[in-house]
């Protein structure tokens, strides 16, 4: 059985306490690209401190041992690891599911996807934040972006490789969501997974949309999921969890039709939610963990905060008993309306937008617009 065929980790049997679901790993900070939203401020060329290729091997072991989540191979760009397949390989044979988050840039040839598929890979992620060239290659800081990542679209379905695709929202494409979802469908992929900007790396406040855009948004890509030939997924943007539950209630009440089946996805996983159940979900640090070009270990890419570094301590003992992943696993220290929310439990906001606006990652997430009842009956008494 190769790692394409291996059966995803469910969430039914997994311990988040005990075992993520999703690492992803910067192996590599370089990149050519300039984006303007970039969470690893990417650099032109390889930083000297970067995990080796033996230690990355070390840390695939680590990833084994803890209960073999599914491996995200991010940067900067990963093609400008130079032992990029050489870790594929590695973690596709110890039996990882490993995804690829290529950069659109001339590195990303035929070739090199198919090699990359052909060492192990079972999905590759390409971002697309733009429907036309406008948008997206001011987006990404570079001319001609939006004819390569097209291009590249449509080598990997050519390759038949299962295909993500990627997309920032912020105020440059809120108004073009509708038109990139068409692209989505284009290009055959099975994934349109869409990151909420947190003002993080070269991310800025006045570039993230409001609290109530938030929810308009959710609200269409609710209507959307209902007919998409793809799933959606939502990255930094749990409440979105919370609006699916809600319009299902509403459906319900009104004998609708709830859509059973509906999957309702978040960071690397698929959250299935039933009416009257209790469901689970994750978020930073618990369930999801990001490790750095230089093995810093953090909640995510968009809370980088160090809870210890691989080349110091196993991931192991990092994501099990660190005291910032186990606070955050623990939703009764959540603050302000996030720790009052009904919706605590399958949500729990972006603890990176909270760390990210206020500076307190247990704080409440300041661009939900949900007003739990408790917090009100509490406003109400002061």
């Amino acid at each position: 059985m190769n790692n394409i065929d291996r059966p995803r980790p469910s969430l039914a049997n997994v311990d988040f306490g005990l075992t993520p679901f999703t690492v992803a790993w910067e192996i590599t900070r370089a990149c050519a690209l300039a984006c303007v939203h970039c969470r690893a401020e990417a650099q032109p060329k390889r930083d000297p401190h970067e995990l080796t290729t033996d230690e990355g091997f070390r840390l695939i072991d680590q990833l084994v041992a803890i209960g073999s989540p599914i491996l995200i191979l991010t940067g900067g760009d990963p093609l400008m690891h130079p032992d990029l397949l050489d870790l594929i390989r590695y973690a596709s044979q110890k039996g990882l599911r490993v995804a690829l988050s290529p950069t659109a840039t001339a590195l990303a040839t035929r070739e090199r996807l198919q090699a990359a598929r052909d060492a192990g890979v079972a999905r590759m992620q390409i971002s697309l934040d733009g429907s036309n060239p406008d948008i997206q290659d001011t987006f990404r800081g570079r001319k001609g972006s939006f004819q390569r990542t097209t291009e590249i679209l449509e080598m990997i379905q050519d390759l038949g490789v299962s295909l993500q695709v990627g997309t920032t929202v912020s105020r440059f494409n809120l108004d073009d969501l509708d038109r990139i979802a068409t692209l989505v469908t284009r290009y055959g992929a099975v994934m349109w997974s869409l990151f909420f900007l947190v003002p993080t790396g070269r991310g800025r406040t006045e570039d993230m949309i409001s609290p109530e855009e938030h929810e308009s948004v959710f609200n269409w890509l609710y209507d959307l999921s209902r007919s998409a030939p793809f799933d959606v997924r939502t990255t930094a943007a749990q409440h979105y969890r919370r609006v699916v539950i809600q319009r299902r209630r509403q459906e319900a009440a009104t004998n609708a039709g709830a859509g059973n089946g509906l999957t309702v996805t978040g960071a690397g996983y698929s959250f299935a939610d039933g009416l009257g159940q209790s469901g689970k979900g994750v978020n930073d640090g618990n369930g999801f963990a990001f490790v750095s070009h230089i093995g810093d270990v953090c909640p995510s890419g968009f809370l980088p905060i160090s809870a210890g570094n691989v080349r110091e301590h196993s991931f192991v003992e990092i994501y099990r008993h660190s005291q910032l992943f186990q606070e955050l696993r623990d939703y009764s220290l959540l603050k302000g309306k996030c720790g009052l929310c009904d919706f605590r439990e399958v949500c729990s906001g972006s603890r990176a937008r909270a760390f990210a606006v206020t500076g307190d990652y247990l704080e409440s997430d300041p661009y939900c617009a949900y007003m739990p009842s408790a917090a009100r009956q509490a406003q109400t008494a002061d």
